[in-house]
């Protein structure tokens, strides 16, 4: 059944606007008396009869709503920017994977500078991402920060804190994860082309940071996020 973001305050009217309208009466060509699912970005999803349509406006009937479980750990991913598309790639599995927000940052070895409307770019593959794969809860992609100025305001934020390293002394993940059962957040740490600059690793490891290390083999950005993130599913699935 296709499904629409219907955000929270536009739940009591029942009425889809812009984009979302668009989709569902132009592209899929749904029509009155119809029935799709509609989520509201916040865990909240619920079937709707479609009952009038038009190109900038779809009113809906709401049936029951429903709140399913939001996966454990809560994953808030700290990402570098990597390269090229790679970025758009990992804001997509990622989502997929059921992370519940996003932290692009500007680190030393970051390459591409995030230009104007990157972000917004990056929230509008998020919003795919849960539509296309049933995830209810519309992570939340913050505005690129550099590096120094993420660490300064992470404050007493609860969770065990992980960073990607290549460095010496870097424990596996799955030890990490072994000692630190029964896990509700955890915020992971991934680095650009060429990893976290030495500097870098030592601010991260004095706000609390464990290095972990994925296994002998370099991993490319993208791959890297998405092995961290599904070994935690993996590790704290019911």
């Amino acid at each position: 059944m296709p499904r629409f973001h219907l955000p929270p305050e536009s739940w009591p009217e029942a009425t889809l606007t812009g984009d979302e309208a668009k989709h569902l009466s132009q592209v899929l060509r749904i029509r009155p008396g119809d029935r799709v699912t509609v989520f509201d970005g916040c865990g909240r999803r619920a079937e709707a009869e479609v009952i009038t349509t038009s190109k900038d406006r779809v009113t809906l009937a709401i049936g029951e709503s429903r709140a399913p479980v939001p996966p454990r750990p809560a994953i808030t991913l700290a990402q570098a920017i990597p390269k090229g598309k790679n970025m758009d790639l990992i804001v997509q599995k990622s989502v997929e994977l059921g992370v519940a927000a996003i932290q692009p940052l500007v680190t030393q070895n970051t390459v591409v500078q995030p230009g104007e409307g990157k972000s917004e770019k990056w929230r509008r593959t998020a919003l795919e991402a849960c539509k296309q794969c049933g995830q209810d809860r519309l992570p939340d992609v913050a505005d690129p920060i550099s590096m120094t100025a993420w660490l300064a305001g992470l404050g007493e934020t609860p969770g065990l804190r992980l960073i990607a390293s290549l460095a010496p002394g870097a424990r596996p993940l799955r030890e990490t994860l072994r000692a630190h059962p029964a896990l509700a957040a955890a915020t992971l740490l991934v680095g650009p082309e060429g990893d976290f600059t030495e500097a870098e690793t030592r601010a991260a490891l004095a706000a609390g940071f464990l290095p972990v290390t994925l296994g002998d083999i370099v991993l490319r950005v993208e791959t890297a996020t998405l092995h961290c993130i599904s070994a935690l599913r993996y590790e704290y699935q019911d």
